[in-house]
């Protein structure tokens, strides 16, 4: 005996433009029969919170599917997977334009169909509110629910920790030291090109582009939140030549560091903090450098 639950939706187009687009929901569980061998036109996340299973993929190859576990069923790739009598599931299909940047990001993974998690919960959570949604701002919530879905299943890969993938939290910590790729690399035990390897399947981009992500966010809010002089930013973010930083946070961000601040004001004339919380200790404060 199974028990099963599916509503299905019909966005409107403009709906789509929004990146992405929930087009059905459900929770199934109990004697399911499998399912299969089919081929879609948009992704399907099955979130399996009990039991198991196996999913054959394209090859012919049986992966074996232990709860918690996430199922990526994408876009014109035949699947055929079947579960045992103890199987609970929930799904979401969606598609979008932006599922190609997500992919990109490593949030969808087509390459693993199979993908062990360290707890269902969260994005069990989010399928529930999806399936709760109603009129009439229905197709907006569940688009946006989609968005949550694949941040919330990101962080529940079982090969990562809570706080996310280690070499990225450890890049993140090391960010406005003055080191090389190649130095960074050899922090890890790791040559530069695992190091590359690691950080393009964990954030879809190079170190240097993840590391110079951190350095210019941190810059931003030193313009925004102080009084710093941008050659004090520059060194403060790892940068020794305040017009190499310039050039770079130009060509980066759109803007100029000094238009950019100006352009925040988002404090009166002479109330501005002229301190800034140290980014591993928000209780710290530390005065500007004399220049």
């Amino acid at each position: 005996m199974h028990h099963t639950w599916m509503r299905y939706l019909t966005p409107a187009p403009v709906h789509h433009r929004l990146g992405l687009t929930c087009l059905g929901v459900g929770l199934q569980h109990g004697e399911l029969p499998p399912v299969g061998p089919r081929t879609l036109d948009h992704h399907v996340a099955v979130v399996v919170s009990a039991g198991g299973g196996w999913l054959q993929d394209p090859h012919g190859h049986r992966h074996t599917i232990t709860a918690p576990a996430l199922l990526w069923l994408t876009p014109g790739v035949p699947h055929h997977y079947g579960p045992a009598p103890s199987w609970d599931e929930c799904f979401v299909d969606f598609t979008g334009p932006a599922t190609t940047a997500y992919t990109e990001l490593g949030y969808i993974e087509p390459d693993r169909p199979v993908v062990p998690l360290s707890d269902a919960t969260g994005a069990r959570a989010t399928v529930a509110r999806i399936a709760r949604s109603g009129n009439p701002l229905l197709e907006v919530e569940t688009g946006a629910a989609v968005h949550e879905l694949l941040v919330a299943l990101r962080r529940a890969r079982a090969d990562l920790t809570p706080d996310g993938d280690p070499v990225l939290h450890a890049l993140a910590r090391d960010a406005f030291q003055p080191l090389t790729v190649a130095e960074h690399a050899a922090r890890h035990g790791m040559t530069p090109a695992e190091l590359r390897g690691a950080v393009r399947r964990a954030a879809g981009r190079s170190p240097k582009d993840y590391l110079l992500t951190i350095r210019l966010g941190r810059a931003k809010e030193l313009l925004a939140a102080t009084e710093l002089p941008v050659a004090a930013v520059a060194r403060r973010v790892g940068y020794d030549d305040p017009a190499y930083f310039s050039r770079l946070f130009t060509r980066r961000v759109g803007t100029a560091p000094v238009r950019f601040r100006a352009q925040q004001g988002r404090t009166p004339p002479g109330t501005r903090d002229d301190r800034a919380p140290d980014p591993h200790d928000p209780a710290t404060t530390e005065r500007p450098h004399a220049t």
